[in-house]
């Protein structure tokens, strides 16, 4: 006899059905599985096995068959042990007459212990969409994630707690069985998003002086820019990159499903399971691997991570230089394939990255202060190549802030100063989402090329000041463009209609090269 059930795969941060058929026939005693299984999948006969007899149920000694289909595709992940062991059961007619018809238009996805506990797994959040999108009547998930399944809105989510409980409701009819009938699993609702963040504890308020950095800082916010902030240790670099989330506004109901699609892919959703509703912030040490920030077949890496949000990379030119490289296509394109002799996945990858760096190696350059050789300088910022520090919309001078600046009453910043900025990115935000509705991007720095003219128009004064600006500060065609999108980001944040001459020449103020060349000329 063949039984099927429905169960998921991931295939980067989204599910595909997969078709879980089992075969029982009179034989020798043998378990085969077939339709490119991982290693995982094909253990999952001795967990099934106990599984199946621990609760008091009998594993048929006979030749039993499983085909997961589509056979053209790798199954990978503990997933198929709870579909794989009911429709054993439902082969060998344990399941009843009410269990065996309610299976097929079941999603069933989990990992099993040997004693039937049904344990949770990653992608909760993306099966549920992909039952949705096949029609399916009702999910059965591991209990821990049922409430994470719930936030799709699509079929039903039945919370799994153990193979003996899910064999009872199945038995009783399984999404039919009535209200009041005994050990019936009750779907799970979603809960609401993730209540509003308190006030940022690090506070924009609490970065003394900088003033020319939290300029920058909120052009960042406001138009979705890159940023590289470019000083001396102590200077408050990394200070001011940790207070960027506190006034990026929050993320849309589409977004925030996106990247809680992600973090569910992962296994990453904070407890409890709601949609994350606001910006990503990831900030990996510099020890980081190239696999570790762009991902593999089989997992998102912190650029993927960071969708929608910020990647912070401290100590820029620590980073290995074959990472850094690599970030350079999907920070044009905004997401990321990783392709392998086993195959190929796209990632999402649309983010703000943010980066620090010292000028040298002992940070001091080009001041009195500086130890390092000319060459050591030059050595030192060559790890950046000239077209990933291209792709930094916005790049800061930070200097190290005076000890008047420090405690004199100019270099105060008022108290809960975030929510001020916050509330003047989230006006600008809205403009550009009005000015780019149908163009397939919500925020400035994602303006494609072809429309940069129609949206970022000059008048001829600016025109001309752009036109010196290329020639004397070497602006490449991607600086060109950089430029007039932090233009029109600046205009956004004064609530004008156009980019005038002022909004133009504070825009160029952000680029400038890197000190290397300047390294021999040092006093």
């Amino acid at each position: 006899m063949v039984a099927r059930v429905v169960s998921f795969a991931l295939r980067g941060v989204d599910a595909y059905p997969v078709l879980v058929e089992v075969d029982v026939q009179n034989g020798l005693p043998s378990f085969d599985v077939v339709g490119l299984p991982d290693p995982a999948v094909r253990e999952a006969r001795e967990r099934v096995r106990a599984a199946i007899r621990n609760v008091g149920c009998e594993f048929p000694l006979r030749r039993i068959t499983v085909n997961l289909a589509p056979a053209d595709l790798r199954k990978a992940g503990p997933g198929f042990d709870l579909p794989l062991a009911l429709a054993v059961l439902a082969a060998t007619g344990q399941l009843g007459e009410k269990g065996s018809g309610v299976l097929p238009g079941l999603g069933v996805t989990g990992e099993l212990s040997l004693d039937g506990q049904v344990r949770p797994v990653p992608g909760a959040l993306a099966a549920a969409e992909a039952a949705r999108a096949c029609g399916l009547r009702a999910l059965l998930v591991p209990a821990p994630d049922a409430a994470e399944a719930a936030l799709a809105g699509g079929p039903p989510v039945f919370p799994a707690p153990d193979l003996s409980a899910v064999l009872r409701w199945l038995r009783h009819g399984g999404p039919d069985a009535p209200p009041g009938a005994e050990a019936v699993l009750r779907p799970v609702t979603a809960a609401g998003p993730c209540p509003d963040d308190p006030p940022a504890v690090e506070d924009l308020g609490d970065v003394q002086g900088q003033e020319a950095g939290k300029r920058a800082l909120e052009i960042a916010a406001a138009g979705g820019h890159n940023l590289l902030l470019v000083g001396p240790p102590g200077a408050g670099k990394s200070m001011l990159a940790r207070r960027l989330p506190g006034i990026l506004p929050p993320l849309s109901r589409e977004e925030a499903l996106e990247v809680t699609r992600i973090y569910s892919a992962a296994g990453l959703v904070p407890a409890p399971a709601r949609l994350m509703t606001r910006p990503p912030y990831r900030a990996p040490h510099h020890s980081a691997s190239r696999a570790a920030l762009v991902g593999s077949l089989h997992r998102p890496g912190e650029l993927t991570l960071a969708h929608r949000g910020v990647l912070f990379l401290d100590e820029l030119p620590e980073f290995p230089r074959d990472a850094l490289e690599a970030l350079r296509q999907p920070l044009e394109e905004g997401r990321i394939t990783i392709a392998r002799t086993g195959g190929s996945v796209t990632y999402p990858a649309d983010v703000m990255l943010v980066a620090a760096a010292n000028p040298s190696p002992c940070g001091q350059f080009p001041g009195a202060g500086c130890t390092c050789a000319p060459a050591q300088v030059e050595r030192y910022l060559s790890r950046l190549s000239g077209p990933l520090v291209d792709r930094f919309d916005l790049q800061v001078r930070v200097a190290r802030v005076s000890y008047r600046e420090l405690t004199g009453a100019a270099g105060r910043s008022p108290a809960r100063q975030s929510e001020r900025v916050r509330a003047r990115v989230e006006e600008a935000r809205e403009r550009q989402r009005r000015r780019l509705a149908g163009h397939g991007c919500t925020c400035n720095a994602r303006i494609p090329p072809r429309l940069l003219r129609h949206l970022c128009r000059l008048p001829p004064e600016a025109e001309q000041l752009l036109a010196r600006a290329f020639d004397s500060l070497g602006l490449t065609l991607r600086g060109h463009d950089r430029v007039l999108r932090v233009a029109r980001t600046i205009a956004d944040l004064e609530g004008s209609r156009d980019i005038r001459t002022e909004h133009l020449a504070e825009a160029l103020q952000y680029r400038f090269p890197l000190p290397a060349e300047a390294a021999g000329a040092r006093p």
